[in-house]
């Protein structure tokens, strides 16, 4: 709702072009393109979630993505694939398709949970797959939003607390695995999310968190995924932009994101690539794109300048 109230103020002739790049990016059997050429879930649920904030999921295309989603159903997903799924049948399921869970869901749900915490490992954190010897940011975080969509908590809070705190370093940030010593931009944003929504975030770790990512802010306007990439990506400008609008953290000129969003990562034939040396879009890009633009105009942060 955050992203689809800013993107209201999308030029028609603009939203258009992006609604039919992610429509031409759907395949015969529902399902959307990845780079690879075939359907693939983890694309799918950006596509769908794209054309949702721009309104225009519509019936018929959410029964076609409901027809390819049918057939993943029973099967065993890794978390990626899971919470990719579940993504793409709640929005379908209200954007007047087909419930793919009905009267299986309380027991659905049961056995979610227990595959997530089959992947828990001893530092408290969840890795991709019981082969983890240690916990993953990245996993973990897709955990947390798991439980979050089917209505429930990660057993022993206090555990991911500390794992999460575990992977904190001296620049401020967070760092995906335990050997890593430099953070990054996404494993930060995934660090803060989870904190707040358990209750672990205060102004101290905000201070630290806002060192940080005056460190990865790129002279292009968005944020680098570490201090050693010399450019901006989209993925990193949103989880950071993100992050610093939850703590209201002010890091960058939002104009600058602005600008770099739009003559930099975006075609003017529609969608979004990932980084100025990207050569081609695709429908995760398009949503990143999308994002960026949804944040900084629900907030209604451009032209405003940052504090230094």
């Amino acid at each position: 709702m955050r992203l689809s109230d800013g993107l209201e103020r999308l030029e028609p002739s603009r939203r258009n072009r992006h609604v039919q790049f992610l429509l031409s990016q759907q395949m015969p059997d529902g399902g959307f393109r990845g780079r690879e050429g075939d359907s693939d879930l983890y694309y799918t649920s950006f596509a769908v979630r794209g054309l949702a904030i721009l309104g225009s999921m519509d019936t018929a295309t959410s029964q076609r993505v409901g027809e390819f989603l049918a057939e993943y159903r029973d099967r065993s997903m890794s978390v990626v694939d899971l919470i990719s799924w579940m993504y793409s049948a709640f929005v379908i399921q209200v954007s007047g398709g087909v419930d793919l869970l009905g009267e299986a869901a309380v027991a659905w749900a049961e056995n979610v949970a227990a595959k997530l915490e089959s992947v828990r490992t001893k530092d408290g954190g969840y890795a991709k797959s019981i082969e983890g010897a240690s916990g993953s940011m990245y996993h973990s975080f897709l955990t947390m939003l798991t439980y979050e969509l089917i209505g429930r908590t990660p057993p022993q809070p206090n555990r991911l607390i500390q794992f999460i705190y575990d992977r904190q370093r001296d620049d401020g940030g967070f760092v995906e695995i335990g050997p890593m010593r430099r953070s990054g931009t996404n494993p930060t944003a995934a660090a803060v999310a989870m904190l707040t929504s358990l209750g672990g975030m205060d102004q101290e770790l905000a201070n630290d968190v806002q060192d940080f990512f005056r460190e990865v802010r790129s002279s292009e306007g968005g944020f680098q995924a570490n201090t050693r990439i010399p450019f901006a990506d989209g993925l990193s400008t949103f989880t950071g932009l993100l992050t610093c609008q939850d703590l209201k953290l002010n890091v960058l000129k939002p104009v600058s994101v602005e600008n770099l969003v739009g003559k930099c990562l975006e075609f003017p034939t529609g969608g979004f690539r990932g980084a100025s040396w990207d050569e081609q879009a695709d429908v995760e890009y398009t949503f990143y794109g999308l994002g960026n633009l949804g944040l900084l105009w629900s907030a209604d942060e451009v032209g405003k300048e940052s504090l230094e």
